[in-house]
């Protein structure tokens, strides 16, 4: 885990699929933004991603099993204020340890729609049809981009697929868990998890914001950043 910044209110982010913290978080500067801002960034890679372990021990995933990394990594680090800022996987991951008990002070959910969590398995089918045919999707294929990012990162293909496979839907009702503040940030270009509009109306006290890009692009852009030093400061 990269903590980034001194002394200041803990912001514990969690980065996307196959991504990690140094790409999500750190190499476009977001983290940098919410340092100056007055922040200390706690940023692990989750499992199977980065520098984190990526057992093929089918026992290592069992269900919700990021939830509980972040339910543990809490009570370890020995949080009570904080706040919790997740980007698609790492929103789903969140949503799940708030709906489980977690209690941050104000929640971001970035690169998320209502889809991406109550329509969890279409978007699981999606992943597991490309590391089903993994090495070989060509250029115009809709799972191209996933693949190549997952190769340009790194990720353990046969970890990924153990874990996509601890995941599960979320019910609509459930959301009624979330009742922090909560910010509904994705770009203006991303649909890959569903509405985000009709996440931020399914939550009991939710804002919404818009930046530019798609979701692969949109954590490139300092106005990621900037949306989340303004929720999170205000």
């Amino acid at each position: 885990m990269g903590p980034e910044g001194g002394g200041g209110r803990p912001v514990v982010l969690l980065h996307g699929l196959f991504s990690n913290a140094q790409v999500n978080w750190i190499k476009f500067g977001t983290a940098a933004q919410l340092v100056a801002a007055g922040f200390e960034c706690l940023m692990p890679d989750l499992r199977a991603h980065g520098a984190s372990a990526a057992p093929h021990d089918p026992a290592a995933y069992p269900p919700d099993v990021l939830a509980r990394d972040l339910e543990a990594l809490i009570a370890h680090l020995g949080l009570t204020d904080y706040d919790l800022v997740g980007f698609s996987l790492g929103s789903r991951t969140s949503a799940r340890a708030v709906i489980a008990g977690a209690r941050p002070r104000r929640l971001v959910l970035a690169g998320m729609g209502l889809e991406g969590l109550a329509g969890w398995a279409r978007r699981q089918a999606f992943f597991l049809d490309m590391l089903d045919r993994f090495g070989t999707i060509r250029l115009g294929d809709p799972a191209y981009a996933a693949q190549q990012f997952l190769k340009t990162m790194g990720t353990d293909p046969a970890a990924a697929r153990l874990l996509l496979g601890s995941m599960e839907d979320t019910p609509p009702a459930a959301l009624a868990a979330i009742t922090m503040p909560t910010l509904v940030l994705c770009g203006d270009k991303d649909s890959d998890n569903g509405s985000a509009d009709r996440l931020a109306d399914a939550l009991p006290d939710a804002r919404r914001a818009v930046i530019p890009g798609s979701h692969m692009s949109s954590v490139t852009e300092p106005a990621m950043g900037a949306e989340l030093v303004s929720f999170l400061t205000a």
